[in-house]
């Protein structure tokens, strides 16, 4: 086990053996495939090899060294594969492990046009034809409801590397937005993380599959003679977990990301014809694939010290995952034409050369802080428990562990102050605790005695610095004399007392007698002409230096109870003239979410048209319901036709083998036949019926679909506008918007668009219609499709009429 130190924090990884990287390579199923040069050896449940066979080229005379043959040994051959063999093969052990804390990499690899972003993606528009990615999020979706003792969260990000520029596919969400700063691939000793790449919480399949579709929506493709939708970066998807165990005793948590990377294809200029933009893409596009061999070629090589991760923005975004403490796979892409044969050889090398570089998979344990109080707490709460039963073995049963409360202190400070009184023998020894507090009461004790000596003293006397000459000549001028009837500049210790001031013998002037003594040490300084004469401010400063005593750390709450004074008679009375509150409430100072003020613009200045989009969408659903009845009914009577149809045809055979009989022309048959006829008669006359019934419902739906549609926009515009005036507008702006204003409600721009979306019964017609017939599973993967889809259209809407708006 490893630990590793991060500040306050520690990580710790139990260790695992090194594997090799699994390399499978997938075929694109072609009417042009080359069976004579390509050829798969026997599977021997280890390895599958792949055979190349090239004929020798005459031109350069009948002995030459060319080579013509190539074997390679690999994890397995996918040709002819479904999307769901891909999948098994390759990549679910990999997820079904990343809930256990390893790390996952699941990377496809080979020629532009060969199918790599058709295992990685998929087909969008068909559930069947979904690729790894989709199906990994499901998977892990579906084995989290499977372990409910582990609270589990997921998140997700979408990185494209193009040019060697690092984007964020999902910045376009209305809550993220662009990056201010260019993202920069970061190492720390946890891993390789990409800085400003946002990650985003989601907690249902259908939310990851939005993201998943919203990303895919903001590549970047061309089209050239190869491949008509080409991609023109490297695409980095990451689903990370993080799971937590449920019971509080279980401290430790495991972390741990799947890396779905998707390569742009490399491909040769010649064989593209690429020009301009697209050339410059493919430069790119080949440079960063030619480092990401380089690497490879050195993690296969143990004597290699130093392996080139920096050169390129992706083997440096994937530095953890090649050779490092995850599970790799690799999937290679090939052409199996012979005009291909050159690519399929090099996309084949960097296969095998794969699968010499080792991983050591790890799984990712932390430690949760917060658990780990709770479980010192209770550790702690046990450790008091068995320390009272050792007590009350010991006859010890009074003695408590707990912290004191005041009523304690309070006995404690009685028993010091007996104890220094000598009224009480001895203090009885208790515990530790007891004894730190009895110390501290003395320290109480005695910073309190001191406070009220100095506080007797400054009562009679008044305290200078035996080092203050000035101070000194003028009280001795003065002829100040202390209780004891001495002049004043005797020494006593550390400072000299100044007595009370003797009455003049001159009963006349009992005036000046009653001068205080501030007055009369600064008049008889003044007298002096002393250079600092010494006034009153400076007396008191005088009187309180080298013979104040130190104040113990008691004194802090005489201190707050002076600044608690001094806060209180610092608050001014409120005047009796403030202005009334206004009676309408107040914007508050942060707009509500829209979620939250759609539902109260419904009930409140938009009832009305709610009502009315309520009302029609109740006929548009009655509508359904009798469209679905009917069509119902037409598949019943579609099957009984069928039915009567086979039925007839056999009575027809029958008849035909047993011989026809006529009479004067005409066909006789027998009865059974005749009433299979009548009745093959009246059910298509019930169906023509049925299908017209269902085809007059099918214009009313229409119909009342454009109502609905209508209703929901003229909801979706009042409420923007209601929304923009009562919260996004400020106020003084309202009056350019009353009538005869020069600024119309809704021509204000939101920054945040609020799309309503169709109810759980539009859902649900949908879902029914396309969805059902496919599987269950696949409603949160055309769920989110479908929202995407909306979402885009309407931007697009809302962007146009803005455009428009300003011509």
């Amino acid at each position: 086990m490893k630990r590793h130190k991060n500040g306050n924090k520690q990580y710790f990884t139990r260790m695992g053996s090194r594997k090799k990287v699994h390399a499978f390579v997938r075929v694109k199923p072609t009417d042009e495939f080359a069976h004579e040069m390509i050829k798969y050896g026997d599977d021997n449940k280890v390895s599958v090899s792949i055979d190349i066979h090239l004929k020798k080229d005459t031109r350069r005379g009948v002995v030459n060294n060319q080579q013509t043959d190539w074997s390679f040994k690999l994890d397995g051959v996918l040709h002819d594969a479904s999307q769901d063999l891909v999948y098994e093969t390759v990549a679910k052990d990999v997820v079904a492990q990343a809930l256990d804390g390893y790390n996952g990499t699941i990377m496809c690899y080979g020629q532009t046009g060969a199918g790599k972003t058709y295992t990685m993606t998929g087909a969008t528009e068909n559930y069947k034809h979904r690729g790894i990615l989709p199906r990994a999020l499901q998977q892990v979706f579906r084995m989290i409801e499977e372990r409910p003792t582990h609270a589990i969260t997921v998140r997700v990000s979408y990185l494209e590397i193009y040019n060697e520029n690092l984007f964020d596919l999902l910045s376009t969400l209305p809550y993220v937005g662009p990056s201010v700063t260019p993202m920069t691939v970061v190492e720390n000793p946890q891993g390789v993380f990409i800085k400003g790449l946002s990650v985003h919480l989601t907690s249902q399949e259908e939310d990851a599959f939005s993201l998943l579709f919203e990303g895919e929506t903001n590549r970047i493709i061309a089209s050239h003679t190869m491949n008509k939708n080409s991609s023109r970066s490297h695409c980095i998807f990451t689903i990370y977990m993080e799971a937590h165990s449920r019971t509080l005793s279980d401290e430790k948590y495991i972390t741990s990301k799947i890396n779905l990377v998707d390569l742009a294809g490399s491909e040769r200029l010649g064989k593209s014809g690429s020009e301009g933009r697209v050339l410059k893409e493919a430069t790119y596009i080949n440079k960063s694939l030619s480092f990401l061999e380089q690497a490879i070629i050195a993690l296969g090589d143990q004597k290699r010290d130093h392996i080139p991760f920096r050169q390129c923005k992706l083997t440096h975004a994937l530095k953890d995952s090649l050779g490092g403490n995850c599970n790799m796979v690799l999937v290679t892409n090939i052409y199996g034409e012979a005009a291909q044969l050159e690519e399929t050889l090099s996309s084949l090398r960097f296969a095998s050369r794969m699968k010499l570089v080792t991983t050591e998979p790890a799984i990712n344990e932390k430690y949760d802080a917060e658990r780990m109080v709770k479980n010192l707490e209770k550790e702690l709460t046990l450790l008091k428990q068995e320390l009272a039963i050792h007590d009350s073995l010991t006859n010890r049963t009074f003695v408590t562990y707990d912290p004191m409360d005041e009523i304690q202190i309070a006995e404690i400070n009685s028993q010091v102050r007996r104890y220094l009184d000598g009224t009480l023998d001895e203090i009885d020894i208790i515990n530790l605790r007891q004894i730190q507090e009895v110390f501290n009461q003395f320290r109480v004790v005695l910073s309190q005695q001191e406070r009220e000596v100095e506080s007797a003293l400054r009562r009679k006397y008044t305290l200078i610095d035996k080092n203050d000459f000035a101070a000194i000549s003028a009280v001795q001028k003065a002829g100040l004399v202390d209780v004891d009837g001495h002049l004043v500049g005797e020494p006593d210790g550390q400072s000299f007392g100044l007595g009370v001031a003797p009455f003049s013998t001159k009963p006349g002037k009992k005036s000046k007698s009653k001068k205080t003594l501030k007055d009369q040490l600064s008049t008889s300084a003044r007298k002096e002409g002393a250079g600092s004469p010494l006034s009153g401010k400076d007396l008191d400063a005088a009187s309180t230096s080298k013979t104040q005593l130190v104040p113990s750390s008691r004194d802090g709450d005489v201190k707050d109870v002076l600044s608690r004074d001094r806060e209180t008679s610092s608050i001014e009375p409120l005047p009796l003239d403030s202005p009334k509150e206004e009676s309408r409430p107040p914007r508050p100072s942060t707009p509500p979410p829209k979620p939250v003020a759609f539902e109260d613009f419904k009930n409140e200045r938009g009832s009305e048209i709610n009502r009315i989009f309520k009302e029609n969408k109740s006929i548009l659903n009655e509508r359904r319901k009798r469209a679905s009845e009917t069509t119902q009914r037409i598949n019943a009577i579609k099957q009984e036709i069928d039915v009567t149809k086979e039925a007839l045809n056999f009575q027809k055979s029958l008849r035909e083998k047993q011989g026809e009989y006529e009479n004067k022309g005409m066909m006789i048959i027998d009865e059974e036949e005749f009433l299979l006829i009548l009745k093959l008669k009246d059910l298509k006359k019930q169906y023509r019926s049925e299908y017209q019934e269902l085809r007059d419902l099918r214009a009313e739906i229409q119909y009342c679909q454009r109502l609905v549609d209508q209703c929901r926009h003229r909801l979706l515009m009042e409420f923007d506008i209601w929304y923009n005036e009562s919260f996004i507008i400020p106020e003084d702006m309202q009056v350019a918007l009353k009538l005869g204003g020069s600024i119309r409600p809704g021509m204000v721009p939101v920054n945040r668009l609020v799309s309503l979306g169709e109810d759980d019964q539009d859902k649900f017609s949908q879902l029914q219609q396309m969805v059902l017939p496919e599987g269950p599973d696949s409603i949160s993967f055309y769920n989110a499709k479908v929202k995407t889809e909306q979402k885009h259209n309407y931007l697009k809407t809302m962007m146009g009429l803005q455009q428009t708006q300003r011509k």
